[in-house]
């Protein structure tokens, strides 16, 4: 993989060489990262780009962005040369040794990289750049091998056995292997109801595993379930809360990818996932306790009907959505608790895996 990433590096840096030599300007062609730049089809079950493209000029006033952007492709193949890794914290860091490239803040250095990576069509993690945030957490009925590359020696985790906690997530996983027998992988949104299922062995009754996902899922946690379910083709069933954080933001980007990543959406989204969160009708059926929708929520419903194309192909979702705006309101998944403590476990989930009609697609 390392000597993928480098014939593309030096594609891209031959490409530039040949419109210096020819006096020409050189240029850098960029997928458009967002939704208006994406395909969604069913079949192939996540957001797929499309041609726009934006193409960075070399002139007066793009001479620091375009040194930037090939600083950051040498930096990527002396890391994999190396096998070596760095936190995006720390590329940006490394950039002050740059000169007048240096990034002056994160978020700049972050969007170069996301830039890259797209022109280059590879993963981040396979150029050797990797997150500062772990994956999430996992418990239930898995065995995960982990492998020493450096020495080959491999060491067996077997998450039934922590007694209150979870194997958390690294944010590199290709190189595990998995052992289940599970029926299927949950996945939670919250911290909290993670911690009550862990509490309880919830996973061991449902026979299932349990993934924490920490809000918006890392990419690390999106591919171990992703891996999981192509391996053991276990089906993907994820908890949120009723908003439209949880929808889209959530399961949404976990599902079928994001536009900002579409370039590598095929690699991290779950098409097997299905929602068994929470629903604007089971804030009626179960009488569940609501806040008020604030302007930024209803802006987002609002979005996610005009411009997602995921939300356009399922009317499913488009009628969830509508509900839920004209309700002005939404729940946590905590909201359960009014039912007791345990209502989640002895009442919602049984209900929810017996009733498929309750699923949003």
């Amino acid at each position: 993989m390392s000597n993928d990433i480098n014939l593309k590096i030096k594609g891209v840096a031959e490409q530039i060489y040949k419109k210096i030599k020819k006096k020409e300007q050189p240029n850098l062609d960029v997928p458009l990262r967002s939704l208006s730049n994406v395909s969604y089809d069913d079949n192939e079950g996540y957001f797929k780009l499309l041609g726009k493209k934006k193409t960075r000029t070399l002139t007066a006033s793009t001479i620091k962005t375009f040194a930037q952007s090939l600083r950051m492709m040498v930096l990527s193949k002396q890391l994999v040369e190396s096998k070596d890794l760095a936190t995006k914290r720390e590329v940006y860091y490394v950039s002050k040794n740059w000169g007048d490239a240096k990034f002056n803040d994160q978020p700049e250095s972050d969007s170069t990289m996301d830039d890259v990576e797209a022109m280059l069509l590879a993963q981040r993690e396979k150029m050797g750049f990797v997150p500062e945030e772990d994956g999430g957490a996992v418990t239930g009925k898995l065995k995960i091998i982990e492998k020493d590359i450096e020495t080959g020696k491999t060491n067996t985790v077997d998450c039934t056995k922590f007694v209150s906690g979870a194997y958390n997530i690294p944010n590199q996983v290709e190189d595990l292997e998995f052992q289940t027998d599970a029926k299927f992988i949950l996945a939670i949104e919250t911290a909290g109801m993670f911690q009550r299922l862990v509490k309880h062995k919830y996973w061991e009754k449902a026979n299932c595993l349990l993934v924490s996902l920490k809000g918006v899922p890392s990419r690390a946690c999106r591919r171990f379930i992703r891996r999981l379910s192509d391996e053991h083709n276990l089906p993907v069933y994820v908890f949120t809360d009723c908003d439209f954080y949880g929808f889209m933001n959530i399961y949404r980007t976990l599902k079928v990818g994001s536009g900002n990543a579409a370039h590598i959406n095929k690699f991290f989204c779950v098409p097997k996932a299905q929602f068994i969160g929470l629903t604007p009708q089971d804030i009626i059926d179960y009488k569940l306790p609501t806040h008020k929708l604030k302007d930024v929520d209803i802006k987002r419903g609002k979005d996610a009907m005009k411009n997602d194309p995921f939300v356009h192909h399922h009317k499913e979702w488009q009628k969830a959505i509508k509900q839920l705006n004209d309700m002005k309101v939404r729940a946590e998944q905590q909201a359960l608790a009014v039912g007791g403590l345990n209502f989640v476990m002895d009442k919602y989930l049984p209900d929810k895996l017996k009733n498929h009609k309750t699923w949003l697609p």
